[in-house]
């Protein structure tokens, strides 16, 4: 009995210390660790994807849950806009309602959501919660949200980069192409100059020759055309996101 009230003397001792190391700040290990964009900008009407990933030294399984929550400008109040637990549940009601999307995949650690036709009214702070028991302890990184409308400056731009990239490379293919189809009759003009007279097959051939080489420069073009068109696009896409 002596040696039963020894034992839980140095247990309820325990306690005490333990709450003295967490209030002088000892560090406590965080089994879960999330990081999400500190900054995002967007524009009206344009989708825009808030980005939260998270990692954890426990497998995912059905029990893992995220929350995403929104803090406006100049307020206290939080409303959560996005629940996940093996289904996803955007919010029904308030300013987001139908307008959050999924963007994520918990088995890549990515809990990312999207905002689609973003407005004004949506700047503010949000924040990435997830929880994987028996990791439920970590960080909560804040994501400051500022949508404004795009200017013509941006547009112009817009348009000034897919000049670069699809017109300008068309044009010098096209140049490269007459400049040897130049040549090329240049150097027949000075044979026909010095009185070399070509036979019916050589002219021909020469006329064939003209034919394919004008398909082959339309070709050329218009596959150049094609691939700067998909290149411009793409980087396009990534540039917008």
């Amino acid at each position: 009995m002596q040696r039963s009230r020894a034992a839980g003397g140095r247990g309820c001792a325990l306690l005490p210390l333990l709450g003295i190391l967490i209030f002088q700040g000892v560090p406590i290990v965080i089994s879960l660790e999330i990081k999400a964009d500190a900054h995002v900008r967007g524009y009206i009407g344009e989708k825009i994807k808030l980005r939260c990933t998270f990692k954890s030294t426990s497998p995912v399984t059905e029990k893992l849950t995220i929350d995403w929550t929104y803090r406006p400008p100049s307020s206290s109040r939080t409303e959560t806009i996005f629940h996940y637990q093996s289904f996803q549940y955007p919010t029904t009601a308030g300013t987001f309602r139908n307008r959050i999307s999924w963007a994520g995949d918990v088995y890549r650690g990515d809990a990312s959501i999207s905002i689609s036709n973003p407005t004004l009214k949506d700047n503010g702070t949000f924040s990435c919660s997830v929880k994987n028991p028996p990791d439920v302890h970590h960080n909560i990184p804040l994501t400051e949200l500022t949508v404004t409308e795009r200017g013509f400056g941006t547009m112009l731009s817009s348009v000034t980069l897919l000049s670069v990239l699809v017109f300008i490379p068309s044009a010098v293919v096209v140049a490269v192409l007459l400049l040897r189809m130049g040549r090329k009759a240049a150097g027949l003009k000075k044979r026909s100059k010095c009185g070399y007279k070509k036979s019916s097959i050589e002219v021909s051939d020469d006329t064939d020759q003209e034919e394919k080489d004008g398909c082959m420069t339309r070709l050329c073009v218009r596959c150049a055309e094609c691939l700067l068109l998909q290149k411009a696009q793409k980087h396009t896409r990534m540039w917008l996101l």
